[in-house]
């Protein structure tokens, strides 16, 4: 056992230095960017998945509804993550 008080973690500065970073990103910050990034990889599969579905489907009246309902609930979730807000 040391005789030296406890000290909270932080980490090292040398690691921080050799980075470049000016300090520690926030993990709001960081959350926010990886949420932007899953919903444009969602955005992309889903404009592909959209035009595979509507040029490949038979049932084309089907179609049209579930992707109006698709992109309407999806597009309500997105925008309640972004806005930091609770329910």
């Amino acid at each position: 056992m040391s005789d030296q008080p406890l000290q909270p973690f932080s980490p090292p500065t040398a690691l921080f230095n050799y980075l470049h970073f000016s300090g520690v990103v926030s993990p709001v910050l960081a959350v926010e960017w990886i949420l932007y990034a899953v919903f444009a990889f969602w955005a992309v599969y889903t404009l592909i998945a959209i035009y595979h579905w509507l040029k490949y489907s038979h049932a084309s009246l089907v179609a049209f509804p579930a992707i109006a309902v698709h992109l309407l609930v999806s597009f309500s979730l997105m925008a309640l993550a972004l806005s930091a807000r609770t329910i």
